[in-house]
């Protein structure tokens, strides 16, 4: 399939050829929600830790005597309905990880990818080159690409000087192909993209190419 190509102007310079076995696939939904959710998942921390009753500092003496004086029967200090005392159920650190198989994580990208180019999310620009740190270049881009609530730009390669650039711009990121994954794609509501990334898209997850995607 072809897919126009612009300049840093927004003007149309020509078209580009993709693969349809990366940039045309069918849309599976499944396979893309189980991938978003284990990137979320895979995110979380886990740290949150509670005191249980035999964890909290205090005397295990009973408070007063069982019977004789009209009260509830009450152990130590430590019991949960006390203030200070132990929580009943609460969390502990635990691992929230998701493992998906290589040719799942694969798929669930060439979808999110193939949904955004039938969509018309996918902006192509001829090239995108940085000697220096530029905001003013970048949220001119942006706008030139239709002002999106959220931009995703994909490059070949990592480049400092143009992930400064868009580092002050509410919800644009900058992603090198090679960690691309279908979280940030699916979040995005433009992604803009060079020849140069298309052509490495294809080259890592195309017919013969290996998923570097990390979850």
């Amino acid at each position: 399939m072809k897919i126009p190509v612009h300049n840093l102007k927004g003007e149309s310079v020509g078209e580009v050829d993709v693969e349809d076995g990366v940039f045309d696939v069918p849309f599976r939904p499944a396979v893309v929600h189980q991938a978003v959710t284990c990137l979320l998942a895979n995110r979380r921390q886990g740290t949150v830790a509670t005191k249980t009753r035999g964890e909290v500092s205090g005397s295990n003496r009973k408070l007063y005597s069982q019977k004789g004086t009209g009260r509830a029967r009450r152990g130590s200090i430590k019991s949960p309905l006390l203030r200070g005392g132990g929580i009943v159920f609460g969390p502990s650190p635990r691992s929230y990880r998701q493992r998906l198989p290589k040719k799942m994580r694969r798929l669930a990208l060439l979808c999110a990818l193939s949904e955004k180019t039938r969509e018309g999310a996918l902006w192509v620009i001829d090239s995108l080159e940085m000697e220096r740190p530029k905001t003013k270049d970048m949220a001119n881009l942006v706008a030139n690409a239709g002002k999106p609530s959220s931009t995703l730009i994909l490059v070949p390669e990592s480049q400092p000087a143009l992930a400064l650039s868009a580092e002050n711009i509410r919800g644009v990121k900058v992603r090198p192909c090679s960690i691309l994954n279908t979280l940030d794609v699916m979040s995005a509501q433009k992604l803009i993209a060079t020849v140069a990334a298309l052509r490495r898209i294809e080259e890592i997850w195309g017919g013969n190419g290996s998923s570097d995607e990390s979850a």
